[in-house]
Formats: C-alpha cells, structure tokens, sequence
C-alpha cells in the first residue's frame, strides 16, 4: 500500500493546526514529524510539546522521525506523546536492534533512516526489526534540498534484501520529493513519500490531492 506523508516541517506553524486540517481532509494518510536536537543535526526543530498538541487534532499515522543522537533516551516519552511510529537513525545510536525493540516494546512501529552517506547494507541484519526504512535523499537537517538521484538507487536493493529475507517492511523517501519525481521514486520501489514544500506551499490542498493522484 502506498502512503502520502506530509512534513510538517515545511507547514505555517502560526497556523499548524489547520494546515494538518488540510492535507488530511485532501486525503493524506500520514503526518511526518521531523524532531532535530542540533547535535546529530545542525537544525532545531520541534519535539514532544508541540505532538502532544497535535495528537489530540488528527487522526493521521504520525511518525515521529528523530533526527537525534542517543534516540533510547527519548523513544518511551514519544510513544506516549502520541507517535504511532518511531523512527531512529542508524548513524544516532550504536544499538540500532536494541531501540528498535524498545520502540516494538512501547506498543508502536519501528523504524531505521539512513543518510545519503550510508549504504543499505549496513542496516540489513536490522531490517528483521524495522516495519518502516526512511531512505534520506537530502543531508537530514535542512528542508528545501533538491533530491540526491544516486539515493534511489538504493530504493531496489532495500526491496531485494526484503525478498530475500522474507520480509515485510515500507520504504519511505525523505528529502526533495516533487511532482515531477514521485513517480519515478515510487517505480524505484518507495511506498511511502514524504514531501514538506512541495505540499505547504501554496495550495495545500490541491498539493495533496495532485501527489495523491499521481501516486494511485
């Protein structure tokens, strides 16, 4: 199944609220919520005061995208802030197995990002544990960067190692997704995109409704 993911990173945080109010009422599914600590990334960016706030006005699958070093630390307080899918870096942590089961042990999905600098085959022995792979095709930390081609190409060998394996996880795009490359994104073998400015600016609606038909 393929899921439209919106970035509220990119959204008019005057008016947070109603901008989740409309990717959702266009037919979004998820909400992609970046949390940055300004040590595993440069960037600051929200964390768990503002999902409490959120949580309680959407009924969209947020996952909760931490881009920050040491994610044990944090992963239980998410999970009852209302995440319903924790997503950790494998560059943050030296015990990627060990927070993805602790996210599993909180009732809630797990999932690995990898920069542009990683190669998927060093999270294979951990895809066994991961229901959800962010494949960053941006340097993590800034919005606005166009797409790394040369990142989706690793689209077809995270799908190879999950047929190998026998397993079942998505895989999400994160960074410079635009109409114009979503479809080739998606062939490639993403089921999940994730898209900030090419959705919150302008017409938030009509954004959302365009990426959801192209990805039908």
């Amino acid at each position: 199944m393929v899921h439209f993911a919106p970035s509220i990173l990119a959204a008019d945080f005057t008016r947070l609220g109603d901008d989740i109010s409309r990717v959702e009422s266009a037919g979004a599914d998820w909400l992609h919520f970046d949390v940055m600590d300004g040590l595993f990334v440069p960037s600051i960016s929200f964390g768990i005061p503002v999902l409490e706030s959120v949580r309680p006005k959407t009924r969209l699958f947020i996952d909760a995208h931490l881009m920050i070093e040491g994610p044990e630390r944090y992963i239980e307080t998410f999970a009852k802030a209302g995440a319903d899918q924790i997503t950790i870096h494998y560059e943050a942590t030296e015990d990627p197995i060990g927070a993805l089961l602790q996210i599993r042990e909180c009732g809630k999905k797990s999932g690995i990002a990898i920069s542009p600098e990683t190669n998927p085959a060093m999270i294979r022995d951990m895809l066994p544990y991961a229901d959800h792979v962010i494949v960053m095709t941006v340097k993590p930390g800034f919005g606005e960067q166009s797409l790394i081609p040369e990142c989706v190409d690793k689209l077809p060998v995270l799908r190879q190692y999950e047929k190998e394996d026998g397993l079942e996880f998505n895989i999400a795009v994160d960074g410079g997704v635009k109409l114009g490359n979503a479809a080739s994104i998606i062939e490639a073998g993403a089921n999940v995109l994730v898209a900030g400015s090419a959705v919150f600016a302008g017409d938030i609606e009509g954004n959302t409704k365009a990426f959801l038909e192209l990805m039908k």
